[in-house]
């Protein structure tokens, strides 16, 4: 089995295992490089836990008045709360992005759903995306929060790939959620090393209160179960503007023994390859293999 399990995010239904591992490994040694251990892990090392064909419709001959995901299609309050987060997020990031006025509009107003997705569009983080794949993006997050079949066939992805020569899993965005569920359910895992980038674990309502299992209620807040033994050590990388990484420091939530970073991604700011190629990262990387 692979000493490095790769989990990807949201938006790749058109991807494959092997086509995302070519984008990653490059990547991953890049960032070992400079943090000054590079050979460290070869190709042959590396596996990347692939789950976005569940998320991709069968294919099938159009008919008359088919159309892809437009605003009106994002009617679940999930949807839209997550959506109004990333509004402002973007806006708060970006100056040419135009703030929302009341993110508390998107729950009731069809229009503003419209006027979100079209402000998203034009901003450096959500730049070059079509409205449909916003749409989609949105609608995965969802699924695999409230879907308890979708939730148990991703999760099952995630750790049939997860071995017992596996010492660091590195997971991106909704993949970091599934990674961390994962390692919960496998208490006996070999796991050292759990990098999280461009993680929404942090975000209260949509994610972290409805994780599986369930936050212990401690105290004045919640706090989330340790993924593993003492000896894991949870590394939580956030890049500025990663609107998708809402929160970007974890430990209130799950410790403070987890160890958090923040980078700078550039335009980038949510890039899986961006986040692999940081010294932070790579050295996260590297601890879990020494």
């Amino acid at each position: 089995m692979a000493r490095v399990v790769c989990v990807h995010g949201m938006g790749q239904q058109v991807q494959g295992e092997d086509r995302l591992r070519a984008a990653w490994w490059p990547a991953m040694s890049d960032g070992l490089r400079r943090a000054e251990a590079p050979g460290l892990v070869s190709e042959s090392d590396v596996a990347m836990s692939f789950f976005g064909d569940l998320f991709r419709p069968a294919g099938r001959m159009l008919s008359a008045g088919d159309l892809p995901w437009t605003a009106r299609d994002v009617e679940d309050p999930l949807e839209r709360e997550l959506l109004a987060g990333w509004w402002r997020a973007a806006a708060e990031a970006d100056p040419g992005v135009v703030p929302p006025d009341a993110a508390d509009t998107l729950a009731s107003t069809p229009r503003s759903v419209q006027a979100a997705l079209r402000a998203l569009s034009g901003s450096r983080f959500f730049a070059n995306v079509a409205l449909r794949a916003m749409v989609a993006d949105l609608k995965q997050v969802r699924a695999y929060l409230t879907d308890d079949k979708v939730r148990e066939q991703v999760r099952s992805r995630v750790a049939e790939t997860i071995g017992a020569d596996t010492r660091v899993v590195v997971a991106h965005s909704l993949g970091s959620v599934v990674a961390y569920e994962a390692l919960c359910a496998l208490p006996e895992h070999g796991v050292r090393a759990l990098v999280t980038v461009g993680s929404p674990l942090g975000i209260r309502h949509l994610v972290f209160d409805r994780l599986r299992p369930a936050p212990a209620a401690t105290g004045k807040q919640p706090q989330g179960l340790w993924p593993g033994g003492r000896d894991l050590v949870w590394t939580n990388l956030a890049a500025a503007g990663d609107v998708v990484a809402l929160v970007k420091d974890l430990r209130p939530l799950f410790g403070e023994q987890l160890r958090s970073g923040v980078l700078n991604n550039g335009t980038h700011a949510h890039d899986a390859t961006s986040y692999l190629t940081d010294a932070l990262c790579g050295q996260a990387i590297a601890d879990g293999l020494a």
